[in-house]
């Protein structure tokens, strides 16, 4: 008999060669018609596969993470038997799932292929689904599997293969199609039962800009058919929040192609957002005893090969730049934390000094191929709210979880209430990727997950998800539409302490390693705004708002008392603007509406001669007249109730 361990961690026995669908069914017959693929040993695996030896098992529906990503992945072998089936010389490369849906890149060779196509390969996408054809995972020989794609004068699978290790190679097939593929299908393509191919863009092969561009085709399906109008709902209502169309709209930033791609252009209300929330959380930081540090836009190559950096990064970064002076190398700096170490460098170091807590609002470039940017959340120079504590190693769970206070402090501030904290850990298998001795690494794991716990944090854990350094909590937040955003991190770096030789003397007199923690609550200030404006809608909170109050006279022979108006709301550091403007008062209402204006002071002959305000709140409409000092009071209590402290 082997031993299952499930979730629970329950344990019960079965015959070897049991399947998961076998399992399912000996547990119920409700959870086998829901379940679609198991986490045999966390690695997903197909309900059919026979299980050997003493193994954990996680059962995964439509409900699962893994599960919708199991689902989306059978979906693109769907999509790619369908464009076998009306493209025969179409050439397939990759199909893999993402957060929400899959999508196959495909040679078309001569053939154009546009979003015009998109319904009929839709429409057989279906028609094979009703097929229910099983998908069938079968391992092949290196040469077969050569063979194979040679014969079919497949390039791209051929070079695939070429890198792949004789005995590890699997092709499923379904229906008439087969796929190089490593596994994790649903039963079979009955379970899809809709289907909507979003988009068609270019992709270069292997993301490389010197290789052939290919058509990339996105989809998306779902077990019922509402699911699939729910989502298509929440896909318009997020068109109306594209960031980039009410970045425009609003005024906030643009994008120039002189200036170049990726690169931000912060306009007047979009810099006084973005500087408001700098004053947010360097108030915040001051609170907590981080002190508030400078380091230059680039740093000397040799910095980065210090950090390991230019190792695993190098080929993501700016081009060097190499000035007059012989071997004389600089970056467009990557991150902070290099120069952060050498700060804490700069002078001797006791253990009566720390924590050390530094923080910069530190610009960062990173070389982003083109197809990959994406308005403020893939861009290639951006700002972190990034800070480094430099602790001993019995400060460093204190100091993370004053870490996780403040970043909660952030999320309820900015009415982000729908979160998980996501512990990223190191790949259970691979430990190339990493630096630092496993003694190092299983305390900073450890001490996160202490951390986590005792806060209470919703947490899941994710292997493989650590930086190169140290393993790190990230927040996944959920916004208004429940689409998940990695929102704030906070690493534990034994490493970087290493490599830059940091020390301190300790109360023994002898010297000692610091430890090194990296936070950064926003991440990046471009990519939090971006999602906030989305989170938002654009209805930015009352205390963030570049603009609170519009005051609209109704004809110019009112512009006097309105610029006493104005003058006043200043005074009171009520941030105002005054539409003097010769046009009629609906006009400008709704203009102010789509500015998003949370107040409206509409001044006619009565607000006039009786010094009073006749106040449209955004959202309730008609609030009343009302004097100065009321409507002030007003916004006052309004800000208190929207800061949600």
């Amino acid at each position: 008999m082997i031993n299952i361990t499930f979730p629970d961690g329950s344990v019960r026995e079965f015959e070897p060669g049991i399947t998961p669908i076998e399992i399912a069914k000996n547990i119920s017959h409700g959870l086998a018609k829901k379940v679609l693929v198991a986490e045999i040993n966390n690695e997903l695996h197909e309900l059919s596969t026979p299980i050997t030896t003493n193994s954990s098992l996680k059962l995964l529906t439509w409900d699962d993470k893994n599960g919708k990503s199991a689902f989306w992945h059978s979906s693109a072998h769907i999509l790619a038997e369908a464009v076998q089936a009306l493209y025969p010389n179409a050439k397939f490369t990759i199909g893999p799932s993402v957060e929400n849906g899959f999508y196959y890149d495909i040679d078309f060779g001569e053939t154009s292929f546009t979003s015009d196509d998109l319904p009929k390969v839709e429409n057989k996408m279906l028609d094979l689904a009703k097929q229910s054809n099983p998908f069938k995972l079968y391992a092949i020989s290196k040469a077969d599997a050569l063979d194979y794609y040679k014969k079919k004068d497949n390039q791209y699978k051929v070079e695939l293969i070429e890198n792949l290790t004789d005995g590890d190679i699997t092709f499923c097939d379904q229906g008439s199609f087969t796929d190089l593929c490593r596994g994790g299908h649903i039963p079979d393509t009955g379970y899809v039962k809709a289907v909507k191919l979003l988009n068609v863009a270019g992709a270069y092969w292997r993301g490389d800009e010197k290789n052939k561009q290919l058509t990339r085709i996105y989809g998306v399906s779902f077990p019922k058919k509402e699911e699939l109008d729910q989502y298509l709902f929440m896909l318009e209502e997020a068109k109306k929040r594209d960031h980039r169309k009410l970045g425009q709209e609003l005024g906030l930033f643009a994008f120039s192609q002189k200036v170049g791609k990726g690169l931000p252009l912060w306009l007047p209300k979009g810099t006084d957002l973005r500087e408001r929330l700098e004053r947010f959380m360097r108030d915040a930081q001051k609170k907590a005893g981080y002190l508030q540090v400078v380091t230059p836009h680039i740093g000397s190559k040799q910095l980065y090969i210090t950090s390991g950096h230019w190792d695993k990064y190098g080929k993501d970064s700016f081009q060097p730049i190499h000035t007059p002076e012989e071997d004389e190398i600089f970056m467009l700096k990557p991150m902070n934390c290099p120069h952060h170490c050498e700060i804490y460098k700069a002078e001797p170091r006791s253990y009566k000094d720390l924590p050390l807590r530094l923080a910069e609002f530190g610009t960062v470039y990173r070389y982003e191929q083109s197809g990959e940017l994406h308005g403020l959340t893939r861009v290639r120079g951006f700002t972190q709210d990034d800070a480094h504590i430099f602790c001993r190693p019995d400060q460093v769970k204190e100091e993370f979880m004053k870490v996780i206070d403040l970043v909660l402090y952030v999320f309820k501030s900015l009415n982000f209430e729908n979160f998980t904290a996501q512990v990223s850990l190191r790949d259970k298998v691979n430990r190339e990727k990493y630096i630092g001795s496993e003694e190092n690494w299983d305390k900073a794991e450890q001490q996160i997950q202490e951390a986590a716990k005792e806060k209470g944090l919703p947490t899941i854990i994710e292997y493989g998800e650590a930086a190169f350094y140290g393993p790190k909590l990230d927040f996944m937040v959920r916004d208004a539409l429940n689409r998940s955003w990695q929102l704030g991190t906070i690493q534990v770096d034994y490493n970087l302490p290493e490599r830059f030789e940091l020390e301190y003397t300790g109360s023994d007199n002898q010297k000692h390693r610091p430890v090194m923690i990296h936070r950064a609550p926003f991440g990046s200030l471009e990519r939090f705004i971006a999602v906030l404006t989305e989170h938002c809608a654009g209805d930015f909170p009352l205390w963030l708002t570049p603009t609170q109050v519009a005051v609209l006279p109704i004809s110019e022979k009112f512009n006097d008392y309105s610029q006493k108006v104005v003058d006043f709301l200043k005074n009171a550091e009520i941030r105002t603007s005054f539409d003097e403007r010769a046009e009629k008062i609906g006009k400008k209402i709704r203009e102010s509406e789509m500015q998003k204006t949370p107040f409206m002071l509409i001044i006619g002959e009565k607000e006039s001669s009786e010094n009073l305000v006749s106040v449209r709140e955004r959202g309730k409409g008609d609030v009343g007249t009302m004097g100065l000092e009321d409507f002030k009071n007003l916004v006052d209590q309004r800000i208190k109730e929207n800061f949600n402290q």
